[in-house]
């Protein structure tokens, strides 16, 4: 499949692009380190928010200890600057999960989400192999508004909270593919190369939250997808007091 028709869908799905002045400050050398300090954020982030659906939905206790394993030396040098990056012993889940037998679309949601955190913490040691290459320095760095403005927005009842949820991940994961693809051509040739090669996963991890979304509230969710998709564009299109991968316009 053509990028062309790999981000079609995207394009559909969001409801605005990426502002071209966000761009311009994301390209200037001097923010390189943070543009690749908070894209390692992102992808730990979304192997975080798979696992947490899984233990609060999907697993029994046995699973979500071995899914706290699986994270815990990616948490402990970020977070706790613990360990020296070598993550190639926990590249895999150290067991098969078991599906709590009351929740009906628990095995699709673990399918998804055990695919979505590998590939994830994959993406994750790829980002810090370039920043170790270029001599960029894990440095703590703050949250963006992004994430903790969408989820702003979730409903607080069942299945509503899961469903709004997964609409979020969807929007946070189409936004991902589409900053990836608009920043390519304009980065130097590796970094042009790894972004291109992200937007295979990244555009399926969009379509497979929003199918999850649709499985599983018990409602039609064209309303609560206009609802986050208004949100979305409204957070990258205000201004922003910090540089971040999903923050807003830049202020002057």
């Amino acid at each position: 499949m053509s990028l062309e028709k790999l981000l079609a869908p995207i394009a559909d799905f969001l409801l605005c692009e990426t502002p071209q002045s966000w761009i311009d400050e994301a390209i200037k050398p001097e923010n390189l380190p943070t543009l690749l300090i908070d894209h390692a954020n992102c992808e730990l982030k979304a192997a975080q928010t798979a696992m947490l659906l899984l233990r609060r939905y999907a697993v029994d206790k046995p699973s979500s200890d071995a899914l706290l394993a699986w994270l815990k030396p990616y948490e402990d040098f970020v977070y706790r600057k613990v360990g020296n990056g070598d993550f190639s012993n926990y590249i895999n889940l150290s067991k098969k999960l078991m599906s709590k037998s009351d929740f009906e679309h628990g095995d699709e949601l673990i399918s998804k989400m055990v695919l979505l955190i590998k590939e994830e913490l994959h993406h994750f040691q790829q980002v810090w192999e370039i920043m170790q290459s270029r001599g960029v320095t894990y440095d703590n760095l703050t949250a963006s508004r992004y994430a903790r403005g969408m989820m702003k927005g979730v409903r607080t009842h069942e299945p509503a909270k899961l469903s709004d949820t997964l609409i979020c991940g969807a929007y946070i994961e189409a936004r991902s593919c589409e900053r990836f693809a608009k920043l390519a051509p304009y980065l130097d040739a590796e970094l042009e190369k790894f972004y291109v090669s992200l937007l295979r996963s990244e555009a399926r991890h969009f379509q497979d939250y929003l199918s999850l979304a649709t499985k599983i509230s018990a409602t039609n969710i064209d309303e609560r997808v206009t609802f986050f998709g208004e949100k979305e564009a409204q957070l990258i299109q205000l201004p922003d007091t910090e540089f971040r991968f999903h923050s807003g316009l830049p202020q002057l």
